[in-house]
């Protein structure tokens, strides 16, 4: 947290002597005079925001009664100096809170270690730790090896991260300047990212990180390895961690072992791993913990831990649970935590958690109906994508034809042509990816605003008007669109429905944005459309519904795009052939099996050499790299 000078995390231990000497604010504001009144009588002194002064009785009540235990006769109990619950964390206290009032950076009563923690920075920007914490909102999906040189490569002062990691959707780190922290300020928005969206950078001034002021020292870690000595059960491979940060060994040493710690509780993992792997039985609960990011190593260090009690403790997410989902348990504990609240029924409840753990058998000490699944240890491995389907050769023929004409047409400068290929009813519809970033920077921005996609547009009146009707408006549309090149070799067919009447398919692949210049965007996109058509003429096809998707390209896709040489425009000249040329178009054609407008490029291209041209059909054909329009006749 880093509001009003204060960067304590709202889990972080350490914020809560800074408001033992305010409890009773709120709306009840005679508890506050009613209190001072007492400590006078007593002979006490009145501490301030933070002021030095001897802890009262009160203090010491208050340290017992809010750490939460698993005793269940205590927790019902009114508790007058407790801190409220409040969802969402919205009331005065928490305001109070994040807004850093009450505690300053001086010793306040209880405060154990004085000012231990920092001071509050003194505003306007600056940090008087001389620290600050660089967050990348969306961070998660870039790559740490893509997203640190694109830093580094526009930050105009040289700097080495600190503490890198990955919170939610964010990603965070460190830095120790404060002519680096202005220079990664002037970054945000200055990269572009693979899907055309700019990365933002926010910088503000922050604590030192939680690893330079919450290591354990040499000496502290032996006792917290006796500690945890005494707290193992090697009959059951059991080890109880239950409120931990009260265990009287190590509170009469004055060491803090704080569990939602990143390095504390690395501390402990490796006294697992080094002493006890064969661990099957944890108990965190009661130790504040509101994250599980820092357990994943759990699943490589304990691999044969079954059961983990995590409850009392601030897990606001079953999403958590993601981070811990390779351990194999059968029993888990997560009652009283926030994340409980959030399902609309027990049902829900054990699905959620049972789509992280199949084999769990006990949840919250209740017994799961048994699983049902495949008990596969074996990786598998999923099988390539097949190639197109189309049902018979007769459909295959009629539909490689009629893509090879509309598409032609389509990437052509004039699309008007394709009014021929739409029925007077027809509509069309454009779809693009729900995103709840800004689609104006994005790739796809051209087509964002004429979406269809129902998850975003509500308003059925818009629905409609989105919908292009009839052949007129329909090819208009086109004709608005960004002029394209497609690659007919990355073209995938599909059969969904073939009666006499009629014939719906989907085609997908991959195309290029073509500038006025002629000259193609970097950025490749992929489409997947959907036709439903009906026979026209002898032996053609009429659109009566079309609908269009556009996404970005995968790195797979763009890889593999426009590898196989494009067709010859049929509008393109042909230049006259000699009596031997012809004569050995005609014998490629009949070896090949291409079509002759194919064959005359193949040999074209490796400068009428027959056994040269014969050598890469071979290999193409091989490497699947020629597409099927190649052999329509």
């Amino acid at each position: 947290m880093a509001d009003s000078g204060h960067y304590y995390n709202e889990h972080d231990d350490r914020t809560a002597p800074q408001f033992r000497n305010r409890k009773g604010r709120g709306s009840h504001k005679g508890r506050s005079y009613e209190r001072s009144r007492r400590d006078r009588q007593r002979g006490g002194h009145s501490v301030g925001f933070g002021g030095p002064g001897p802890r009262s009785s009160l203090d010491d009540i208050d340290v017992t009664m809010s750490d939460s235990s698993q005793d269940n006769s205590s927790q019902h109990r009114f508790n007058p100096y407790g801190r409220p619950f409040r969802k969402g964390g919205d009331g005065r206290f928490d305001r109070d809170r994040r807004q850093g009032k009450g505690g300053g950076g001086g010793r306040g009563g209880g405060f154990r270690g004085g000012d231990r923690g920092g001071a509050g920075n003194g505003g306007g920007g600056r940090s008087r730790s001389g620290w600050f914490k660089v967050t990348i909102p969306h961070g998660r999906k870039y790559d740490k090896k893509w997203l640190l040189p694109a830093l580094q490569s526009i930050c105009t002062v040289p700097y080495s991260p600190v503490q890198y990691h990955v919170e939610h959707s964010r990603v965070h780190f460190y830095v120790d300047d404060s002519s680096v922290a202005t220079a990664l300020h002037k970054c945000s928005h200055k990269i572009t990212d693979t899907d055309g969206y700019k990365v933002e950078v926010h910088v503000n001034p922050s604590a030192p990180p939680s690893f330079l002021i919450t290591e354990l020292k040499p000496e502290h870690l032996e006792h917290l390895r006796q500690c945890m000595a005494k707290r193992f059960d090697g009959s059951q491979q059991a080890l109880d961690l239950n409120n931990i940060r009260t265990d009287p060994d190590l509170v009469s040493q004055n060491i803090e072992v704080i569990l939602n710690r990143k390095t504390n509780m690395e501390a402990v993992i490796k006294i697992i791993e080094e002493n006890i792997p064969e661990l099957t039985g944890l108990n965190l609960s009661n130790n504040r913990i509101y994250k599980l990011d820092d357990l994943t190593d759990l699943v490589s260090k304990a691999p044969n831990l079954k059961t983990i009690n995590l409850s009392h403790n601030e897990l606001k997410s079953d999403r958590e649970l993601d981070k811990i989902k390779g351990l194999k348990l059968v029993e888990l504990w997560l009652n009283r935590n926030p994340l409980c609240d959030f399902f609309k029924d027990q049902a829900s409840y054990i699905s959620a958690v049972r789509q992280r753990f199949p084999r769990l058998l006990k949840l919250d000490g209740h017994d799961l109906p048994p699983p049902i699944g495949f008990d596969v240890e074996t990786p598998t491995v999923i099988p390539p994508c097949k190639g197109s389907c189309f049902g018979s050769d007769e459909i295959k023929v009629l539909i490689l034809r009629f893509l090879a004409q509309y598409y032609s047409i389509y990437d052509s400068g004039n699309r008007q042509p394709l009014l021929d290929a739409y029925h007077d009813g027809a509509s069309l519809s454009l779809t693009t990816p729900y995103t709840t970033q800004n689609p104006s920077r994005s790739s796809l921005g051209e087509y964002h605003k004429d979406t269809r996609n129902l998850k975003r547009i509500k308003d059925t009146t818009v629905r409609f008007r989105l919908l292009k009707h009839t052949r007129l408006n329909v090819v208009a549309f086109l004709n608005e669109l960004p002029k394209t090149q497609h690659d007919i070799a990355s073209l995938n067919v599909d059969v969904n429905t073939f009666t006499n009447t009629l014939l719906s398919f989907t085609v997908s692949g991959v195309f290029k944005e073509v500038a006025v210049d002629g000259k193609s965007r970097e950025s490749t996109m992929a489409f997947s459309r959907v036709f439903v058509t009906v026979p026209a003429g002898n032996s053609g096809l009429c659109i009566v519904n079309d609908q269009l998707f556009i996404r970005m390209a995968t790195t797979e896709e763009i890889r593999r795009a426009f590898v196989a040489p494009a067709p010859t425009p049929s509008s393109s000249p042909v230049p006259t052939l000699t009596a031997p040329q012809q004569e050995m178009l005609t014998a490629f054609s009949q070896k090949s099996g291409m079509n002759l407008e194919w064959s005359q490029k193949c040999l074209q291209d490796n400068e009428w050499d027959f056994n040269r041209a014969a050598q890469v059909f071979t290999q193409l054909k091989t490497d699947g790299k020629i597409p099927d329009v190649a052999f329509l006749k």
